[in-house]
C-alpha cells in the first residue's frame, strides 16, 4: 500500500501529540505504548517504524510540549504583554483543570527526574530557554538578577499549580493559585 508524501511524518507527529497529552494527563509510567497507539488510531506494530523505544517517544513528546510552552510565552502576537499576564496565564483555572494541555513541568517533574541523561539534558535546555523567555518581561532582562528572578517565579508557579491540583476543594485551589500569583508578582519586582 502506497501512502501520500508526508504520511509518515504526519503519523509520527500524531503519535507525539497523543503521547504528550497522555503523559501529562496520566504520567509517563502509567502510559503504555498500546494505549498511546490505539488513541492515535494505529496498531502497536506501527510504533517501531517511527521510534526505537518508549524512551525516544518520551523525549520527543516532552520536547514538543516544552517548545509549545516556550512559543506561547514568547509569541509577539499572542503571547503575554507583561510579567503579570504571563503569571496569570500560567496560574489559572484552565491550566488547573487541563493538565494534558498544560505545563509538562507541573505534570511530570518527578518522572522527568527519572529519565535518561539525554532526556534530562533536553529538559534542562528547554528550562533555560523558558526562564530566558520569562526574564524578558522583567527589568534588565539580560541580567543575572532577572534570570534568578525568573527561575524563582517559574519554580513558584509550578509548585503552586501542583498544590492547587492536589486539593479537592475548588475554592481552596483558586485561593492557592491567587496566592501564588501575588507571591510571583512580588518576586518580579
Amino acid at each position: 500500500m502506497r501512502f501520500e508524501k508526508g504520511h509518515k511524518e504526519s503519523t509520527r507527529r500524531r503519535i507525539i501529540e497523543v503521547a504528550s497529552k497522555r503523559f501529562r494527563r496520566d504520567g509517563i509510567a502509567a502510559s503504555g505504548l498500546a494505549g498511546i497507539m490505539a488513541e492515535s488510531g494505529l496498531t502497536n506494530g506501527a510504533f517501531y517504524p517511527h521510534f526505537d523505544s518508549k524512551e525516544t517517544l518520551v523525549k520527543e513528546a516532552l520536547s514538543s510540549a516544552l517548545n509549545d510552552q516556550h512559543s506561547a510565552l514568547t509569541n509577539d502576537r499572542t503571547g503575554p504583554a507583561n510579567i503579570e499576564e504571563a503569571i496569570r496565564r500560567y496560574l489559572n483555572r484552565s491550566h488547573l483543570l487541563g493538565c494534558d494541555e498544560g505545563c509538562p513541568s507541573a505534570a511530570l517533574l518527578p518522572e522527568i527526574g527519572r529519565q535518561s541523561e539525554s532526556t534530562k539534558k533536553m529538559y534542562e535546555e528547554a528550562y533555560r530557554s523558558y526562564i530566558g523567555g520569562l526574564a524578558m518581561f522583567l527589568p534588565e532582562p539580560e541580567s543575572a538578577k532577572s534570570r534568578r528572578q525568573s527561575a524563582a517565579i517559574f519554580a513558584l508557579m509550578v509548585g503552586t499549580i501542583q498544590i492547587a491540583r492536589a486539593v479537592s476543594d475548588p475554592q481552596l485551589a483558586e485561593e492557592i493559585m491567587e496566592n501564588g500569583v501575588q507571591a510571583a508578582l512580588k518576586l518580579s519586582r
